[in-house]
């Protein structure tokens, strides 16, 4: 088991000892109690320890995709109506998430649903945080760890740079896990959106199915199914877990962006152990609804609360100016 997969194992076992916390919005690690930096001297210090920062870890989570427009998961938004609407009207589920657990009639309408889903996401522009963070990160030694399943990250930098170990809506596995392999989903998805058209079903001959056993195949994704922990998985894991082994020593800069409840064993409670046991690590998050700093590391990070797509515009403005100065 690689480091960063043993870190998250770990913090799992803390999440379920301790579940009704954190599904009532809280965390288990007792927080720090110092009164935060006003939000332009937060600014100003990010921007100081980016420079500063000999590499950097981003781990980017739903929150981040949220911010700039990708918030269709949950609720009834206006781009959920958007990429949805159809689905929402016939079915009357809200919320992209509710109609991946919808039961269907048949499977042609599953598919359907499905189809529509992945190429929601394999097709969305990359959205602009993603773009701002891009140029903060411009001339820096990086890796992304990313929750987020919706290629945003992938659209932008090469595999090696990203590990998701959640999985990435680009790929098929088989639902029974009866090989340890993936298979690209995207032109099958396209296959299925333009049979479908103005409708909500799919013929039975597109639903892409196991070429071992003739089982229908699944998103590569964890949370709808059996997710396919095999190799892929692994070398995800590796990716990261080498990139804090090489740079363990340097000075590193932890960053955390839109981490919610229900998955702070994935990026937000390990980077606070990364940052305890990293002598020169600094952590650094930014969450809409979190201002969440534990005691354990209140020297060694900054929480700023506010609109992520906000704060990383702030932080790109006061870098490029930082730059002529």
């Amino acid at each position: 088991m690689s480091c960063y997969e043993n870190l998250v194992m770990k913090t799992q076992m803390n999440y379920s000892r301790h579940y009704s916390t954190y599904a009532s919005g809280g965390t288990a690690v007792v927080l720090s109690k110092q009164k935060p930096l006003p939000y332009e001297e937060q600014i100003q210090e990010f921007v100081r320890r980016v420079q500063e920062a000999e590499c950097i870890i981003v781990g980017g989570a739903s929150g981040l995709s949220a911010a700039g427009g990708g918030d269709f998961y949950y609720s009834d938004t206006p781009s959920f109506r958007e990429h949805f609407g159809k689905f929402a009207d016939k079915y009357g589920f809200k919320g992209a998430f509710s109609g991946m657990m919808h039961r269907f009639s048949t499977r042609n309408e599953h598919w359907g649903y499905v189809a529509t889903f992945l190429n929601t996401t394999q097709n969305a522009p990359i959205r602009e945080p993603y773009l701002d963070l891009d140029r903060i990160l411009q001339g820096k030694d990086f890796h992304i760890l990313t929750t987020n399943q919706d290629t945003q990250f992938v659209k932008i930098y090469p595999e090696e740079k990203v590990s998701e170990i959640q999985g990435d809506h680009r790929f098929f596995q088989c639902s029974q896990c009866c090989q340890d392999e993936t298979w690209d989903a995207v032109q099958p998805v396209a296959d299925m959106i333009a049979a479908m058209g103005e409708g909500t079903i799919v013929p039975d001959e597109l639903i892409p199915r196991c070429p071992h056993c003739g089982a229908e195949m699944f998103p590569w994704v964890r949370g709808y199914g059996n997710f396919l922990q095999g190799k892929k998985y692994e070398e995800e894991y590796e990716k990261i877990s080498k990139y804090i082994q090489k740079n363990k020593d340097r000075k590193i800069l932890l960053i955390e962006l839109g981490v919610g409840r229900m998955t702070p064993m994935f990026i937000q409670e390990p980077f606070w152990e990364l940052t305890n046991s990293l002598k020169d690590a600094y952590y650094i998050s930014v969450n809409s609804e979190y201002q969440f700093l534990p005691k354990f590391i209140e020297d060694k990070g900054i929480a700023i609360l506010g609109d992520i797509g906000t704060v990383l515009k702030d932080l790109r403005k006061v870098k490029e100016e930082s730059a002529f100065v």
